[in-house]
Order: structure tokens, then sequence, then C-alpha cells
């Protein structure tokens, strides 16, 4: 199973908490509960390495080679950056909003395979 969309999220329409979801939601696309969690997971993944990559790619900018204890207190920016980064939804929520909102390409190469023997 493999999934293919590499982007970084945008600001949806995402609750910041755990909400209770029912579960006929999310097996209705690929009739497969398991099935819809893993590909969940895996698009989940992607967009926490995709923030990961962003974030270290930002603070890059503030890495100096003689860093004292001043400088550190003083960088606000870093703080502010880091912040935003931590008010974003989780991956996971991300990934299930996604998900129920069929944006997330996906494919099964051995339910392809079954289907053309049948």
């Amino acid at each position: 199973m493999s999934n293919t969309s590499n982007t970084t999220p945008k600001q949806h329409t995402v609750a910041s908490s755990t909400v209770t979801r029912d579960l006929r939601d999310l097996d209705r696309t690929t009739d497969n509960l398991y099935e819809s969690i893993v590909i969940m997971s895996k698009r989940a993944n992607q967009i926490s390495n995709n923030i990961k990559e962003e974030l270290h790619q930002k603070l890059s900018e503030f890495a100096s080679s003689n860093d004292n204890l001043e400088e550190v207190f003083e960088n606000r920016e870093q703080i502010e950056i880091s912040k935003h980064y931590e008010r974003m939804p989780k991956p996971t929520l991300v990934a299930i909003q996604e998900f129920l909102e069929e944006k997330v390409y996906y494919r099964n190469p051995q339910k392809e395979a079954l289907k053309e023997l049948l």
C-alpha cells in the first residue's frame, strides 16, 4: 500500500483536540477499517516528517558556529517559530481529516492484482 501525497498540511479546519469518530465513516472508502487506519497512519507520518523538515530548515537559519549564552536567550524569533509549530494541529488529526475528505491518494497493489484476476 502506498500513499503518494507529499504536501505539507495547509490550514485545515482540523479540530485541535481529539474527536470521537464513527468507525463506519473511516472504512467507507476502503471497506476495511484496518486498511483505512494504515493509510491514515502513513499519511500522518508523511505530514510529521514534512513539518519536522520545514521546522528544521527555519530553525537552522538561526544557528551560528559560536553561540553564547546571551544569544540563546535573546532570540525571540526562534521562540515564536517554535510556538507556531506547537500550536499546529497534530499530524494524526490532519491525516484523519484529509482521509475523510478523500484528499489522500492511496493504492493497494494486492487489491488491484486480485481485481485483475477476477
